[in-house]
């Protein structure tokens, strides 16, 4: 029969919990260093070297603030972009668009200007015959 699953886990049965992990590393063999790193500074709150520190962790943190407000304007910067360059495509295809428009609409004007040609070629043929007609039955007359 396989084993059955517990429900509840304890630290012990979890190899990865972060308690038994900070447990297994402030054990009596760790060191200054990982002690510090873990619980945090343990020597007087107040002094010199506590101002120094205050005063690089407030340089630091404008710092994060200075870098935050970069990667912001970096964000905004690119999402500004984003739409220029669907703005540019946009006008693109409409000035292709247009081109296309403009051809077909030059190729029909120019058929118009043949075909108003022809019809008045036509018109002054006629005419020009209408009169060589009626020169021609009024002398033989």
């Amino acid at each position: 029969m396989p084993p059955k699953f517990k429900r509840h886990l304890n630290d012990d049965d979890v190899t990865g919990s972060v308690k038994s992990e900070r447990r297994n590393l402030l054990e009596d063999d760790s060191d200054e260093e990982e002690d510090f790193f873990l619980r945090g500074p343990s020597g007087p709150r107040f002094g010199p070297r506590n101002d120094k520190i205050k005063h690089v962790q407030n340089q630091v943190d404008e710092v994060i603030d200075v870098m935050q407000e970069n990667i912001t304007k970096v964000i905004e910067r690119g999402e500004r972009l984003d739409e220029l360059q669907d703005k540019s495509e946009s006008l693109s295809d409409n000035a292709t668009a247009f081109s296309n428009r403009s051809k077909q609409l030059r190729r029909q004007m120019w058929w118009r200007g043949c075909k108003i040609k022809a019809i008045m070629a036509l018109a002054a043929a006629i005419l020009l015959l209408m009169i060589i007609i009626l020169i021609v039955v009024k002398y033989h007359t």
